[in-house]
């Protein structure tokens, strides 16, 4: 067990003399150049992503950031990255993030919100895994009896366990649009047969270890999503962000009642609040009322402690 505190709030990196290849919905992807390497690194092409307090909901990025929400999302993903290497390569380096910072920049204020990583190719989709039925399958299968094209039995209720996890690719939308369910045959024209089957079994193998692992700590893992990518001999590589409460659906065990929703370690307290407004999810969202920042920053330092063991002061 140990304990952090947290650095003062992000909403966007500024780091000069560094090339922002991509701001996204939450993190910010810088260029590494060669000079900006520490002396006798491997040959290669390297990133500086920066897990903002950004918050998005429903694909669109609200205006008010979470307190922290980058360091902590950023330390649930390392921890993941380093108890998964057996089963997946992941994209971070080792490189110290101090050591790339230009001149001048506050070590301090970056070191637990970024990592350096190997730059990749990413792969074409999003890959889910669910083990619940929750969420857009939840209403995909109440319309169809299918989430992605897997059939599933009749009559399973709202936030019912499967008999086994499933893969369920999504489109990746870009910003401001929303992802799509499709199915496998649609992945593999998207990817190729090799690289979707190496994606999808990557995916059901991080999900199964990660359920498992939660499991143990009271939590249950309803579904998540991964990013892989390949480097230039076509190794694959899960990369971006982890298992983390953003790209993830946690519940608290002792609080699991099928046929609901269970409340979440995620952004759903957010989501929830959102669907009591008068919005269209389209941007700009609507600005959070203090207490909703409050509650779902907590939500977030509740995942760290319990998932990784770092409390939050």
């Amino acid at each position: 067990m140990s304990t952090t505190s947290l650095r003062p709030s992000l909403s966007d990196s500024d780091l000069p003399g560094l090339p922002l290849r991509h701001r996204g919905k939450v993190r910010d992807v810088f260029d590494l150049p060669a000079d900006r390497l520490p002396e006798g690194t491997p040959y290669g092409d390297y990133l500086l992503m920066v897990a903002t307090d950004r918050l998005s909901a429903f694909d669109v990025v609200l205006p008010d950031p979470i307190p922290g929400k980058g360091e902590m999302l950023c330390q649930i993903s390392n921890f993941w990255f380093g108890k998964t290497e057996h089963i997946a390569a992941n994209h971070l380096t080792g490189i110290e993030v101090a050591d790339v910072l230009p001149a001048g920049v506050d070590a301090a204020l970056y070191e637990r919100r970024a990592v350096v990583t190997k730059r990749l190719k990413p792969v074409p989709i999003e890959c889910i895994a669910r083990g619940y039925v929750i969420g857009s399958g939840w209403k995909d299968y109440q319309r169809t009896g299918r989430i992605s094209g897997i059939a599933l039995p009749d009559g399973l209720q709202q936030a019912q366990e499967l008999d086994k996890p499933i893969f369920t690719p999504s489109t990746k939308a870009a910003a401001g649009d929303h992802d799509e369910n499709i199915d496998f045959d649609t992945a593999v024209r998207l990817c190729g047969a090799e690289l979707a089957e190496a994606v999808r079994d990557a995916t059901l193998r991080l999900y199964r270890f990660a359920a498992d692992f939660a499991a143990a700590r009271g939590i249950l893992l309803a579904d998540t999503k991964f990013e892989f990518g390949t480097d230039a001999d076509g190794r694959l590589y899960v990369m971006d962000e982890m298992l983390t409460p953003d790209s993830s659906r946690y519940w608290p065990a002792d609080e699991y009642r099928l046929g609901t929703s269970p409340p979440s370690y995620d952004k759903q307290f957010v989501r929830d609040w959102l669907e009591t407004q008068a919005w269209d999810k389209i941007a700009p969202g609507p600005t959070l009322p203090p207490e909703v920042i409050e509650r779902t920053r907590a939500k977030y330092a509740e995942a760290l402690q319990k998932l990784a063991g770092i409390s939050v002061d």
